[in-house]
């Protein structure tokens, strides 16, 4: 018999919360891979490619602007309106592009799990991370915008909060993270969820105040409106860069302490449905 030294054994998994996170520390080279993979495939064959990472958006916002700001009428707090509509489309995308994407990883990728062993984990946070890519790049965008207002003398009145942005980039990645490997975990049984995923996505967004300001919302539905996660984090991101409105620090506090919540039972379903998805999916 030889005594061969493994530098890597793969064991079954049998308990709720099977989670190493020093291998996927291990794998981050295989998450690069995959950011990179996301990317490319995802403007191939297409004429404008990259530059639709901007075009989309821009549309976007060019919509809203019409529809809501000049048809609807509705009030954006005093800010030039494509400022306002580009920042909450911006972070609105970056949020609603993890979900959905995250939400499909067990049928997206039943071919490359049915071959090869690596953390499951990783192809949800690769998205994730891909992600920020088309994020940063729109936000600069919108920064562009903001600056050429300012100078023009808009009421616009960025603050020091500018330093959490982080923060909430990554409660928002969490976020997105969270309820995405938890529709992904339940889709391996239950097909009628990822029909539902698109539809439920554009409903969240009008409970969100994306293309209206949450000061035009009061009393108890404004309470509600903001006990959805993603709203204080919107209206933070305005407060921090725009001046517009405030930040709601108590609802932001249930925001992250949703987040955990999220996060932590998507990761227990994920790590639950992983180790049979292959006879469902």
């Amino acid at each position: 018999m030889y005594n061969e030294k493994w530098t890597t054994v793969i064991k079954p998994k049998t308990g709720w919360l099977d989670i190493n996170l020093k291998e996927l520390l291990q794998y981050r080279d295989l998450i690069i891979m995959f950011v990179k993979r996301d990317f490319k495939t995802l403007y191939k064959q297409t004429i404008l490619g990259p530059l639709w990472i901007i075009i989309n958006p821009l549309l976007t916002t060019i919509m809203y602007t019409i529809v809501f700001g000049n048809i609807a009428n509705i009030s954006t707090d005093g800010m030039p309106q494509i400022v306002f509509y580009m920042l909450g489309t911006t972070v609105w995308t970056y949020f609603s592009t993890c979900l959905t994407k995250t939400a499909s990883t067990f049928t997206n990728n039943a071919a490359i799990f049915g071959k090869v062993y690596f953390p499951r984990l990783v192809t949800p946070i690769s998205t994730v991370v891909s992600g920020l890519i088309n994020f940063f790049i729109q936000f600069f965008m919108f920064l562009c915008f903001a600056i050429y207002y300012y100078i023009k003398g808009e009421i616009i009145g960025p603050n020091i909060y500018i330093l959490i942005t982080p923060f909430l980039l990554i409660e928002l990645a969490l976020l997105s993270l969270g309820f995405g490997v938890i529709i992904s975990s339940l889709t391996t049984k239950y097909r009628d969820l990822a029909v539902l995923v698109t539809f439920g996505v554009q409903l969240w967004m009008y409970a969100t105040p994306i293309v209206y300001p949450a000061s035009q919302i009061g009393g108890k539905l404004k309470t509600l409106m903001m006990l959805n996660p993603v709203s204080p984090i919107v209206e933070s991101f305005r407060f921090a860069f725009l001046g517009s409105g405030s930040i709601p620090w108590d609802f932001l506090g249930i925001s992250v302490v949703t987040t955990l919540v999220v996060l932590f039972i998507g990761v227990v379903l994920f790590s639950r449905v992983e180790k049979t998805f292959m006879d469902t999916v």
